[in-house]
């Protein structure tokens, strides 16, 4: 073997303390990135096979390594009520069911509540308790209402999960005035609108409570013909820490989700090309999120295991907001 350099040394060096302990070779998250070197595919090859295999698997994920697997933190909602915006479909279809199967009893709200109405009649048939209610984000009187609904129905509110959204592509040279507010109405003024009225009740319960504001890491970092979306999230995530300094005297906590790329029907097609290939290689972890990765950040935040956590941003992104500009 040609003489080895510093790095070669100590990397052999580790390999063979590994192997004489027996150790799982699946440690070696850095592999992957040592494979693309020349001198160090031949090393790793002589360490060992198993350790060959395990780094090219990273490269080249299983079904468990994307994160299809069930929720692996878990926490109890018995007795308590959450509120979801936007839960006819997408995340807030999904964030129902795992708060159902954690012991709550969900509120679905959409404007049409009868989009809701399968998902509710599913959470039930698992033994779950769930209600579906019309609710306009953008609109005073409807949020009002869909609080009265939930009081009507359970007595109390102690969680609230503002995940209605919407967005377009479109050149900002392009982009109208009505597409710009409607995004800012929805994605925004309904946070704060429902955020407000819940934040009411809440208060006037005198036992405080929780909202989780769906975000993105849009609002942090920027994306081409996505002005507008990327704008709302920007000020969702500032109203986020307003809502945790101003109502935590009341008890309320406030935090947002800030979800990265993640994988759905809508752009898998969209993924698998060449473009949407090159989007995933400027990933860290080279993978698109799927659902369940948000299971365990979702449950963290709205259970008491982060009770001293508010105004804080989760990015769930697989690194993507660290990755080199």
């Amino acid at each position: 073997m040609a003489r080895q350099g510093p790095l070669c040394q100590r990397l052999h060096r580790q390999v063979q303390a590994n192997r004489r302990h027996n150790r799982d070779w699946r440690r070696w998250s850095h592999a992957p990135l040592l494979l693309k070197e020349p001198f160090a595919r031949p090393l790793l090859q002589h360490a060992g096979t198993d350790v060959y295999k395990a780094s090219a698997r990273s490269m080249n994920p299983t079904k468990q390594d994307r994160g299809e697997t069930s929720m692996s933190f878990h926490a109890s909602f018995e007795g308590r009520t959450v509120l979801i915006t936007g839960a006819s479909r997408g995340l807030g279809a999904h964030f129902s069911e795992i708060l159902a199967a954690s012991g709550a009893r969900v509120a679905m709200a959409a404007r049409r509540s009868a989009d809701c109405q399968a998902r509710c009649d599913r959470i039930r048939a698992a033994g779950g308790e769930a209600l579906a209610i019309s609710l306009d984000v953008t609109e005073r009187a409807s949020a009002d209402a869909a609080m009265a609904a939930v009081l009507a129905a359970s007595g109390r509110l102690e969680m609230l999960v503002n995940n209605a959204g919407v967005t377009t592509t479109t050149p900002l040279l392009d982009q109208d005035e009505a597409s710009w507010t409607r995004i800012m109405d929805t994605n925004l003024k309904g946070a704060f609108i429902v955020g407000q009225a819940a934040a009411r009740v809440m208060a006037a319960d005198g036992k405080g409570g929780n909202i989780v504001n769906v975000a993105s890491i849009l609002g942090v970092r920027v994306a081409g013909q996505v002005a507008a979306y990327s704008a709302s999230k920007a000020g969702l995530l500032q109203l986020t820490r307003s809502m945790a300094l101003e109502w935590a005297r009341h008890g309320i906590r406030a935090n947002a989700l800030c979800p990265g790329y993640a994988e759905t029907d809508l752009n898998r097609e969209f993924f698998a090309s060449e473009a949407g290939k090159a989007l995933i290689r400027r990933i860290p972890t080279r993978r698109l999120g799927q659902l369940s990765d948000l299971d365990g950040p979702l449950l963290f935040l709205c259970s008491d295991a982060s009770a001293h956590v508010t105004g804080a941003s989760m990015p769930v992104d697989g690194g993507h907001l660290v990755s080199s500009l």
